[in-house]
């Protein structure tokens, strides 16, 4: 049986071979294929899902909150202490100091994560900013929120934490971070459609095992920035963070 695994595109584009190097050892030791669908933005996700194409899914906890309560997918593993934390950064020379200092008005870069955006303005309320009162500038990846925090485009710009920390470091020493959220609750999910079934438990057996103390397991975890392999997500786990996002959804 070949199993769809849709890859969130999200992902720091730099550990996108770690998804391949997963696959091929998930595929040895499990005896299911798999096949990687690796969608460049948010709206080629949402066709590809629309279409049924995806039997798994390593999904932002947002996309996982509507999948589960909707289209029935089921969490079960999530990387280990690897939490979906988000950074508001300005530039080096700017002369924002905290979150506080940004005004009404103010300019912001933001990708199509709706996590990030969600976890964002709550970070913005101790500047008693909502919604309404930014101007939102849609980029296509964190590394054009970069450029355009840089060039002055705009006053900040919104980045998954990890992304933002895999920047070049030419690049994060030419910006400064005004905040960084600190939630740990929060993560991308695996996910598997209904009609998986029995057919996952091998493939979940096996990237469980992936194992961070072994040589060439853990090359593959740091290929895929998720140095802690995998951990087990039961469904107390992801019911406690569906209600963590409608917190910040309220």
């Amino acid at each position: 049986m070949t199993l769809n695994l849709l890859v969130a595109p999200d992902f720091a584009p730099d550990n996108f071979p770690g998804w391949y190097m997963l696959g091929t050892v998930l595929q040895h030791r499990s005896g299911t294929r798999l096949h990687l669908l690796m969608p460049a933005d948010a709206r080629e996700q949402a066709q590809m899902l629309a279409d049924g194409l995806a039997d798994l899914v390593y999904a932002n906890p947002f996309d996982a909150t509507s999948m589960i309560r909707e289209q029935g997918y089921r969490a079960f593993a999530r990387p280990a202490a690897h939490s979906n934390e988000m950074v508001i950064a300005t530039a080096a020379g700017s002369p924002l100091a905290t979150v506080e200092d940004l005004r009404p008005g103010c300019r912001i870069a933001v990708t199509d994560n709706r996590d990030v955006r969600l976890i964002g303005l709550r970070l913005l309320e101790p500047a008693d900013l909502t919604e309404q009162d930014a101007q939102w500038e849609e980029v296509a990846s964190y590394q054009a929120a970069a450029r355009m925090t840089l060039s002055g485009q705009v006053d900040a710009g919104f980045f998954l934490a990890s992304a933002y920390h895999a920047l070049a470091r030419i690049t994060r020493e030419r910006l400064k971070v005004l905040v960084e959220s600190k939630l740990r609750d929060i993560s991308h999910v695996l996910l598997a459609h209904p009609r998986v079934g029995g057919d996952l438990q091998p493939l979940a057996q096996a990237l469980l095992a992936v194992d961070p103390d072994d040589a060439g397991d853990a090359q593959v975890l740091q290929a895929l920035g998720l140095p802690r392999g995998f951990e087990p997500m039961e469904l107390e786990d992801a019911e406690f963070m569906i209600d963590l996002m409608d917190t910040l959804l309220d």
